[in-house]
Formats: structure tokens, sequence, C-alpha cells
């Protein structure tokens, strides 16, 4: 449970209903599986809509992903040439779900520093906002958003994990049959490409990263030095939503701070035989 820093608007007894609202004039179809697949991990998503003008053949790439995930379509025509108004049909919509469905929690999809004041007047009525955008996504939105997770990153992990799994099954088919046949081999050649370099999404530890994680540690150890690593990661992303160890190429949180080497990890024993709790200190003289 050290690396389950996920947790911000978990409630009791229940998993978060989410609503789901994106930006379908903002965000590419090609993000929609691994996004979708990363938003079960902090609730249910009960409402899910997508708003674009669906008259244009722009947005025909998303058809087969609402079907996949019952995401439903809202039309907003462009009333006037050069505005686009399916922002203010989507901030509406919030609005009324804030006040009508009452959901846990919002998942706001685009890399539209517009949303920035429906982010911040979410988070004043008590609601966990989770955001979702592009790399290049303005920092006042960011900034705005409980957690904010990049699209391109999550496009990457899920890719490779598609491409490992496809690996395993490929590899025991052909202990049983003695070969893959050539589709087999055009389709994992297609997940390798779309997957990347395996070492692409590694970014280096560099100063201003490492002084983040020492100080949010220093912030939370006890009176010996120690620091509960789930407390930790729950700082960091409430320092700065858009934190992830994926971003710089880890899959959890203890690898990136053992990859660090300025901290010493101390996993304790708990009365489950599967569960150790991760404490982290910093090394003396670091």
């Amino acid at each position: 449970m050290s690396d389950n820093y996920y947790d911000i608007g978990t409630q009791i007894n229940r998993e978060p209903r989410l609503a789901v609202l994106i930006d379908a004039e903002n965000i590419s179809a090609s993000y929609c599986k691994a996004m979708m697949a990363e938003i079960a991990r902090y609730g249910i998503p009960t409402i899910k809509r997508i708003y674009g003008d669906w008259a244009r053949p722009n947005l025909s790439s998303w058809k087969q992903h609402l079907l996949d995930f019952g995401i439903v379509p809202v039309q907003q025509f462009g009333y006037t040439l050069g505005k686009n108004s399916t922002d203010s049909t989507l901030i509406i919509d919030a609005m009324d779900l804030l006040y009508q469905n009452k959901p846990d929690g919002f998942c706001l999809v685009s890399s539209d520093s517009d949303f920035t004041r429906l982010a911040q007047r979410l988070r004043e009525a008590g609601k966990i906002v989770y955001g979702f955008g592009e790399e290049k996504t303005p920092n006042p939105f960011i900034a705005s958003c409980d957690r904010f997770v990049y699209l391109e990153i999550l496009t990457r992990e899920y890719n490779r994990e598609q491409r490992r799994l496809y690996d395993e099954e490929s590899g025991h088919e052909h202990s049983a049959e003695g070969k893959r046949g050539e589709a087999g081999a055009s389709d994992l050649d297609a997940l390798h490409t779309a997957a990347g370099s395996a070492g692409s999404a590694a970014r280096e530890l560099d100063s201003r990263v490492l002084n983040f994680l020492r100080s949010s540690v220093s912030d939370l150890a006890d009176e010996t030095g120690w620091a509960f690593l789930g407390d930790v990661g729950n700082l960091l992303v409430n320092k700065q939503p858009s934190f992830d160890p994926r971003n710089y190429g880890f899959q959890k949180l203890t690898p990136m701070f053992r990859a660090a080497g300025i901290f010493d990890i101390d996993e304790r024993a708990t009365g489950n035989r599967n569960v150790k709790h991760v404490y982290i200190r910093i090394k003396e003289g670091m």
C-alpha cells in the first residue's frame, strides 16, 4: 500500500463516483484507452460525456471509443466562426452535475486553460478534481486540480504494458504451437511501434526534482528522520498536482526514491505478510 498514494477523496465503504467530461475539440482519441484505464484507478466513472461538433469529420476517430466505453457524445455547434462553444457547454454541464447528480469527483479532460476557473470552483464545493491533458497544458489549469496526469505518459505506459502482455501471450502460444503466425508477427510489430522505445519515458532526476523529494520527506519526518512513504506521496501531489513517478520513467514511488540515491528505505512488516509499510529518510550528509 505504500505506493498507492492515489487516494485523494477515497470514501469509506464505497468507491468515489466520478463524472468524466472530455473536450473532444482539444483531445485526441488516441489517448482514450489509456485514460479510461487510469480513471478506473480513482473511482467509478458513472457519468461519461464528451463535447464537440460531431458534424465535423475530424472527430470521427472518437466514434469507436464512445461505443467501447459508453461515453455519451454531446453535440455543440460552433455558432460563430473561430469561436469554440464546446467549453461553455462543458462548464454549464459540470455545474448542473455538481448540484443535481452530486458526484464525488470530476475528471476534466482538456489541455485548455479555459477550464481553470471551473476546476477551482469544483474544488471550492468540496469535490475532487482530476485533470487530464497533454504536457503543453498551461500551469494555471494544472495547479487548479487536485491531481493532473499527462496523457502522453499514460499512453506510453499503457502501450508498453500491452506490448508486454502480447509478448507473454505470444511466448505461450509459441511453446504450444511451435511458432507464431505471420499475422501475429505483424500485430506485435505494430504494438512495438506504438509503444516506442522502452526507455523513452525515463528522465534524469535532476537537482530540482531531488530537492523536491528531499524537502517533502523532511516535512513529514519524525524525530528519528523517518517518514511513511504513503504520506510522502500524498504530500508530493498536494504540492505539485502533476507529480507522478511515471513522468520520470518509474512505475511506482519506491523505485524512484531508490534511484535517487539519497534516501534510506525501510520496509516494515505488518500483520499481513503480503503487505509491508515503506518508510524513508534522508541519508546522513545528503
